[in-house]
């Protein structure tokens, strides 16, 4: 019987509990993270559309719940299984807000790439790439602390 992942015992956000449905394991969404970075670095160093295609792909794919789908994801999968990496449980809403922003972020590049306007879609990589860098090295999820402030402005509005 697989052992089951422990509870997470961090606060809930603004927005309620964190039902065992809605958690994914930190370490799958790290290597993600790093995996996506692997191909910014490859868009930013060889200026090819097609890694800004594969990227704008996978974001929507994790932005609109068919992660099980992302390629991404799935090496992450792998790679945490192959490295006996803890499953240690995260609460996935804040998660998928970030990948929509990521998304957003990766259609503008890829838009930015194909009209010509390169200088752009570059810094715009740069910017992505050191969110998914923050993410994959250091845990820190910029778009989740987007996610929870806008929750507890919601919350707080809710209350007025």
């Amino acid at each position: 019987m697989p052992q089951q992942p422990p509870p997470d015992r961090r606060r809930p956000s603004a927005l309620g509990a964190r039902p065992a449905s809605a958690t994914a394991s930190e370490s799958k969404i790290r290597l993600t993270a790093f995996f996506a970075l692997v191909l910014i670095v490859a868009y930013l160093i060889t200026g090819f559309g097609v890694f800004s295609l594969i990227l704008l792909a996978d974001f929507a794919l994790r932005a609109f719940n068919k992660a099980p789908y992302s390629p991404l994801a799935f090496l992450a999968g792998k790679t945490a299984t192959a490295l006996k990496l803890p499953a240690k449980p995260v609460y996935m809403p804040p998660k998928r807000f970030a990948a929509r922003v990521g998304f957003v972020f990766c259609l503008a590049i890829t838009i930015l790439h194909f009209i010509d306007m390169e200088i752009s879609a570059t810094l715009l990589g740069f910017v992505i790439g050191s969110f998914a860098a923050l993410e994959s090295l250091a845990g820190f999820c910029a778009g989740c602390y987007v996610y929870n402030a806008w929750a507890r402005l919601r919350a707080h509005m809710k209350q007025s």
